[in-house]
C-alpha cells in the first residue's frame, strides 16, 4: 500500500514573530496528518517550550515522554495538561544564533470518531554545547475530528515564535 503525502499548508513566521502557528479548516479527506516544524522562540532561556492545541480544545490532553541530552542520562515524565499538549523544547533566544529545533508530529486517524493518539519526534540543539532528543506519545481524549491545529509558546509574558520558523502540515492518503 503506497502512501501519498499532500502539503495542505505551510506557515513561515515573518520578521515580527508570531504568537501562534495556526492551521484552520483542515479537510477530513486524508487518513492521517503529519506536521513538520523548524522552530525557535523568543524565550530568554536556551530552550523554550511549545504546546499544541487541537480544535481550540482546552481539555483532555495527556502525554508520556522520553528525553535524552548530550550531557545527561535519559529521563521520562508524564504530563497531564488541560490547556494543550506539551510538544517539548524548542530552541530559545539564548541558544546559538540561527539554530532551530526540529519537530515531527504524526496524528493517525485524525478524522475518525475515536480518541486521538499523537506521536512526536523532536530535536533541539545549541551548537555542540548540548542537544535534546525526545520522543513523546500523546493522547487527546476527544472523539471530534481534528479540523484545527494551533502551536504556541508555553511561556507567558510576550514570548513569540521567532522569524524564519516554519511549519508544514501534510495530509496522508493511503492508496
Amino acid at each position: 500500500m503506497a502512501l501519498t503525502y499532500v502539503a495542505i499548508a505551510t506557515v513561515t513566521v515573518g520578521s515580527s514573530g508570531a504568537s501562534t502557528i495556526d492551521f484552520q479548516s483542515i479537510p477530513n479527506t486524508y487518513t492521517d496528518l503529519l506536521l513538520k516544524m523548524s522552530i525557535r522562540t523568543s524565550q530568554a532561556n536556551v530552550y523554550g517550550t511549545i504546546t499544541m492545541r487541537l480544535n481550540t480544545s482546552t481539555t483532555s490532553y495527556s502525554s508520556r515522554e522520553i528525553v535524552g541530552t548530550g550531557s545527561t542520562a535519559e529521563s521520562t515524565s508524564r504530563n497531564v495538561l488541560q490547556n494543550g499538549m506539551y510538544i517539548l523544547n524548542a530552541v530559545g533566544n539564548s541558544a546559538t544564533a540561527s539554530t532551530f529545533g526540529s519537530h515531527e508530529i504524526y496524528i493517525p486517524n485524525y478524522a475518525g470518531s475515536n480518541n486521538k493518539p499523537v506521536s512526536i519526534d523532536a530535536v533541539s540543539e545549541n551548537n555542540n554545547v548540548e542537544a535534546y532528543a525526545a520522543l513523546l506519545a500523546g493522547l487527546w481524549s476527544n472523539t471530534s475530528a481534528i479540523n484545527q491545529i494551533t502551536i504556541y509558546p508555553t511561556s507567558a509574558g510576550g514570548v513569540t515564535i521567532s522569524q524564519y520558523s516554519t511549519a508544514t502540515l501534510y495530509g496522508i492518503k493511503k492508496d
